[in-house]
């Protein structure tokens, strides 16, 4: 099956999480699909066949592979289902719908802003967040900003005049913004403000306030408070780690690339962004065995090529700084008809998608150039670095003496080429001169008394052994 004449690269998949692409010989995406570990799913394809007739007429198409890696099953989902809506390939019938994973909506385009679930993201002026995978962990986000903030759940028109509160504020899941005396609009504000804190991710600042009010709650002896607070955390511990670096409504439009650069060449992956979602993948690389340079000048390549034939996005990310970043917006913004910036995000979830990015080239970079070699002239160029070498060095002669019971003096040589060990290369050495004789003797051997001369290599006699 032609899916066999894949299982090399199949064995060279990382056991990471990420989204797997099966192509045909025309180029076309067939099928999309997520996986915990890729290496583990896509090599479970070379024994499917006879599984269903859907399954080997998929097998006898496929002719190439691709993969993302993503830092969690989560985010393989969400970069699956956006793929997939994109490329619309025929085999994933199950999932050509319209669904789309929750966001929330927090309504600041209210006096008295909500937190409500949404499907979509309209251009209304109100803050979402999202997407939420899974959908429950949307509602339970939704459930900790009324319960820890108060923040209101009613669809009624606050103007402060109400007589009473309702049964949320006994309970405690609302402040009552309803009735001013208990709750004013700048006290509500912040209620809001702690609510974004929480929905734009800012968790580790959250988390910390959150603990101060536990402490001081467990200390005043309120125990229930305190355990609700603890809940809290942990929810907002839940979040931290579930946060979605391939989509989110604060990405916007924007291209972030990815880079590796070794002694075997360069690797570029371009992570394509619309509408706060990763919807392409494109990867770039040099020739096998071409200098690849610095990583600036490998960055300012891809750009050139890159956007020659596309349209550039208003932002794009970079892992590193490259020269003339003015010369190259000014190039780039005729082509997208706007401005286009260039910048190198340090923090936050941009930095986060960047590394993504640079996670995926380097597995670019360990598949185009064999990972074996690429490994190979990697421990090379560590060497040359820390020798402070001039370039890397393509052939180490390495030699070690041995001196058997004080009598037999002997060497040997082991030869390493491009980072391989060449063992056709091997030689062991006799060693005689003055001062080396057999034990018995009346002449002292070096290697027991350093008073004895050094022997003359040139007259070491020498004979190959099998290593």
């Amino acid at each position: 099956m032609p899916v066999h004449d894949l299982k090399d690269q199949v064995a060279r998949l990382p056991e990471q999480p990420g989204v797997y692409l099966w192509g045909n010989a025309e180029g076309e995406t067939i099928y999309v699909g997520k996986a915990r570990s890729l290496r583990d799913r896509v090599r479970s394809y070379l024994g499917a066949y006879g599984l269903s007739p859907r399954h080997d007429a998929l097998l006898d198409e496929i002719a190439s592979l691709e993969v993302i890696v993503t830092d969690s099953v989560m985010e393989a989902l969400a970069l699956e289902t956006n793929l997939i809506k994109q490329r619309t390939p025929r085999y994933n019938i199950l999932l050509r719908d319209d669904k789309n994973y929750p966001y929330l909506r927090l309504t600041t385009s209210e006096a008295f802003p909500r937190v409500l679930v949404a499907r979509s993201v309209e251009k209304t002026g109100d803050f979402y967040a999202g997407p939420f995978l899974p959908a429950k962990l949307a509602r339970r986000t939704m459930t900790l900003a009324h319960r820890v903030f108060g923040i209101r759940s009613c669809n009624e028109v606050i103007t402060g005049k109400r007589g009473r509160p309702c049964l949320e504020y006994d309970i405690k899941r609302c402040v009552a913004p309803c009735v001013a005396e208990i709750c004013t609009e700048e006290q509500y504000g912040v209620a809001v403000a702690n609510t974004k804190l929480l929905l734009e991710g800012r968790n580790d600042e959250l988390t910390g306030r959150l603990r101060d009010r536990m402490n001081e709650a467990a200390e005043g002896e309120r125990f229930e408070e305190a355990a609700q607070l603890r809940d809290a955390i942990r929810t907002v511990q839940t979040l931290r780690d579930r946060q979605q670096k391939v989509a989110t409504t604060e990405f916007g439009d924007r291209d972030v690339f990815g880079l590796k650069v070794g002694p075997s060449g360069g690797a570029i992956q371009v992570f394509q962004v619309r509408g706060g979602r990763v919807i392409e993948r494109v990867e770039l690389g040099t020739d096998p065995g071409a200098i690849a340079g610095a990583e600036a000048d490998v960055l300012h390549a891809a750009l050139t090529q890159f956007y020659e034939l596309r349209v550039p996005a208003p932002e794009i990310n970079l892992p590193t700084e490259i020269d003339d970043v003015e010369a190259m917006e000014e190039w780039l913004s005729p082509r997208a008809g706007r401005r286009v910036r260039i910048l190198i995000p340090q923090r936050g979830d941009k930095r986060a998608l960047v590394e993504l990015a640079t996670r995926n080239a380097e597995l670019s970079y360990r598949t185009r150039f064999n990972e074996t070699t690429a490994a190979h002239f990697d421990a090379l160029e560590t060497l040359r670095a820390e020798l402070g070498l001039p370039a890397i060095p393509r052939r180490i002669d390495c030699f070690d003496i041995s001196t058997i019971q004080g009598s037999d003096t002997v060497a040997s040589m082991v030869v390493c080429e491009d980072g391989r060990m060449k063992k056709s290369e091997y030689r062991k050495f006799r060693v005689r001169g003055p001062g080396i004789r057999d034990q018995g003797s009346g002449i002292r051997n070096r290697a027991s008394d350093p008073r004895s001369p050094i022997p003359d290599p040139r007259r070491c006699s020498r004979r190959s052994f099998a290593a």
